[in-house]
């Protein structure tokens, strides 16, 4: 169940940021899959990729501390934190809470867009950074410069919405010779690309990447807080 924001008066003098919610949860994706994680999921997003399934944290959300958020993660009694969006980034004390996760001993890792700089995340984080292909209508936002500062502890995720952008990935990774860097994970988008028919591109190629399907989709289709 999700959690209710507190009522805090001091908030708004205090560390905080807008959350649309904190829930306990099976990691759907990237190297945790499978792990109980307590998402952490920030409100705001500056990208609008065609396929986004987390829409409802465009807007809205209540304001937290940062000493509350740490709170509630520590009631779900688990180690893997995932800090999510939205885009996490973009509100600047995200940056802090963070390296306070850290400092509490979790396994944290961060979706981000990869339209937003990395270089100030906390390296005990796992930045699970995307790369936006043409057809998520979003692949003008991709910093580039962010793949220079990618180590084997971070991953970079590409959802493939056709054959078309398949190709142009193939090509990026190659170009930017991000298998040797960090893994490298290839999503079907749902819905646009079959799963079995990614797979089978992978395969025929030897691509050295990961591929993934969504597990929570899978197990509780678009359901908020799952």
């Amino acid at each position: 169940m999700n959690a209710v924001a507190p009522v805090d008066a001091a908030a708004a003098s205090a560390d905080r940021l807008k959350l649309t919610e904190i829930f306990l949860s099976l990691q759907g994706e990237a190297r945790a899959a499978g792990w109980p994680t307590v998402f952490v999921r920030l409100t705001g997003c500056p990208l609008r990729c065609q396929y986004c399934d987390t829409a409802y944290a465009f807007h809205g959300g209540a304001w937290w501390t940062i000493e509350a958020i740490l709170a509630e993660v520590a009631k779900h009694g688990v180690r893997h934190v995932c800090v999510t969006g939205g885009e996490p980034l973009a509100q600047k004390r995200c940056l802090k809470l963070l390296g306070v996760l850290c400092d509490a001993g979790y396994e944290v890792s961060l979706e981000t867009s990869g339209a937003l700089d990395v270089s100030e995340v906390d390296l005990r984080v796992s930045r699970v950074v995307d790369i936006k292909t043409p057809d998520s209508g979003e692949a003008h936002r991709n910093l580039w410069s962010n793949l220079a500062l990618l180590t084997a502890r971070d991953q970079v995720k590409l959802v493939i919405c056709s054959r078309a952008d398949y190709d142009w990935a193939k090509r990026v990774i190659a170009e930017h010779r991000l298998p040797e860097r960090c893994e490298v994970l290839f999503s079907p988008s749902f819905g646009q690309v079959d799963p079995t028919a990614l797979a089978d591109w992978i395969v025929a190629d030897r691509l050295p990447v990961r591929f993934q399907i969504q597990l929570h989709k899978l197990l509780w289709n678009d359901e908020p807080g799952r």
